[in-house]
């Protein structure tokens, strides 16, 4: 009988890199051959990651964000105490170089169980939890100066965006004041390779930027960005990277300027920071996602007067808040500006918050229609 010939395997077409893609690999790549040149050379193989930490991060005035500096943390394969973390680093590194060959892109959970396997000749794992494949992610990151983004890595899509404004995503066109009430979703992964921006093709001429999609709703329902010619984003409380870049884009990009409309709270307070001058844990991409010129429009704590709140409308603080105000009033952004420790220490003696949503005690529409409207007329914010 003869034997059936074995069924050829299709090869799968070479995928072709971007630009963006191609300096990405070369860093991926430059990683993978200094350990084997150390191996070669019979030396002990390392990598110098940037410290993470606060001590490590300084305010630039010039620049006005966080910026990381020279600290740097040596990871060693021959050290017992860190082998373990320098073999994370290099599987982790490993797994994004596949997925670049392969040109595909996956969620940090997806990462997680590509790389988790037990380790031939013991009974260990690669890794136990998500979190720990989380931060060495964001080791790598910082070590080869290249955003999860462009590791083809993403997180889960909060956000969502309406106005006038079309874009391309992935080569469809989405006109954005044509999104019905739910909007565009904003992806997490928002690279020019993606969405691509023209100017010819925005008619806003700014971006109201809301805390919560409960707010958006409002706003969207009537229509606040076609009466007022703007386009409105949210980012879902503590906005998204994928939020927080396409906001950046848009700004420098389009030359929008942008407001913040979030509650009379710390974490309002902290959202228009990270909004406006980075994060501690990314401050090795602040330059490519804060916004210095980001404009707070509101809450502010003379509104229980300025709008004759009533007491219904307030939430008293915590402990927990209060050391959170003064933790921020103590930022270097905010220490010098005395409009901003106004703020915060009115908030403190008033010892209670407003939410944007506290406006509809005066009407349903108030915030759309009143309190947003005479804000930017007056050019009533805080920057």
């Amino acid at each position: 009988m003869a034997k059936k010939r074995p069924t050829p395997t299709a090869r799968k077409p070479k995928v072709k890199l971007t630009p963006r893609d191609k300096k990405t690999m070369a860093r991926l790549t430059g990683l993978a051959d200094r350990v084997v040149k150390a191996a070669s050379a019979n030396r002990d193989p390392y990598v110098d990651i940037p410290s993470r930490t606060l001590s490590n991060i300084r305010y630039s005035p010039r620049k006005r964000i966080l910026e990381m500096g020279n600290n740097k943390n040596r990871r060693q394969l021959f050290d017992l105490s860190q082998a373990k973390a320098y073999m994370r680093t290099v599987l982790v590194a490993s797994g994004c170089k596949q997925l670049l060959d392969q040109g595909k892109t996956t969620s940090l959970r997806g990462l997680y169980y590509m790389l988790k396997h037990t380790i031939e000749g013991a009974k260990e794992n690669t890794f136990e939890e998500q979190g720990e494949s989380d931060t060495i992610i964001e080791d790598v990151e910082v070590l080869l100066g290249s955003i999860r983004e462009e590791l083809h890595l993403y997180a889960k899509a909060a956000g969502n965006l309406v106005g006038n404004i079309v874009l391309l995503d992935k080569g469809d066109t989405i006109d954005c004041a044509r999104m019905g009430s739910g909007g565009y979703g904003i992806p997490s992964i928002v690279e020019p390779n993606v969405i691509e921006l023209d100017r010819k093709k925005c008619g806003a001429k700014f971006i109201l930027h809301v805390e919560k999609d409960t707010v958006w709703q409002r706003f969207n329902e009537d229509r606040f960005w076609e009466k007022h010619d703007c386009l409105l984003t949210h980012g879902g409380g503590q906005p998204p990277r994928g939020v927080r870049r396409l906001l950046y884009r848009m700004h420098n990009e389009l030359k929008l300027p942008v407001y913040c409309l979030l509650d009379n709270d710390p974490w309002g307070y902290y959202i228009y920071s990270v909004l406006k001058q980075g994060s501690i844990n990314l401050a090795f991409e602040s330059q490519r996602m804060a916004i210095p010129e980001a404009k707070y429009l509101g809450l502010r704590s003379i509104d229980y007067d300025r709008c004759e709140l009533s007491d219904s409308a307030v939430i008293a603080l915590n402990d927990n808040d209060r050391k959170r105000a003064k933790q921020i009033a103590k930022y270097p952004w905010f220490e010098k500006k005395r409009p901003w420790q106004a703020e915060i220490s009115k908030m403190l003696k008033n010892d209670f918050k407003l939410e944007v949503e506290s406006l509809i005690s005066k009407d349903i529409s108030y915030v759309t229609e009143v309190y947003v409207p005479e804000r930017l007329a007056a050019k009533d914010w805080l920057d």
